[in-house]
């Protein structure tokens, strides 16, 4: 079952906020590479010049939600990546830590050896 405000944890909003990042990221990448393809178009196609302004501006925003699209789900991947590694060595370390308790009670517990003659 589910937590109450599940999406409201630190974890959550630092993932919608890296998310958030790549998707902008995103669109200005893939926005500025459907700006040069739409200008070689425009240069190179008569059909492209023939097109209507609005389908032009369809066709850049396309690239730039596409794009946006991509890169959130990359930096999400990366993210997730990212604390799962975290996560894992935290619980390594207090594993680790747990280790050296118990081996240094056995220590100051063991009886000392006595010197042989």
């Amino acid at each position: 079952m589910r937590a109450h405000k599940a999406l409201e944890s630190d974890d959550a909003t630092e993932a919608q906020w890296e998310a958030a990042r790549g998707a902008a990221v995103g669109a200005v990448k893939w926005g500025a590479a459907s700006a040069v393809l739409g200008g070689i178009g425009y240069i190179v196609s008569p059909l492209y010049r023939g097109l209507t302004p609005q389908f032009k501006v369809y066709l850049q925003m396309s690239g730039m939600i596409v794009g946006s699209m991509i890169e959130a789900d990359y930096r999400m991947r990366q993210y997730e990546q990212r604390v799962r590694m975290q996560r894992r060595i935290a619980r390594d370390r207090a594993v680790w830590a747990d280790y050296e308790k118990e081996l240094m009670e056995m220590e100051s517990e063991a009886p000392a050896p006595e010197p042989k003659k």
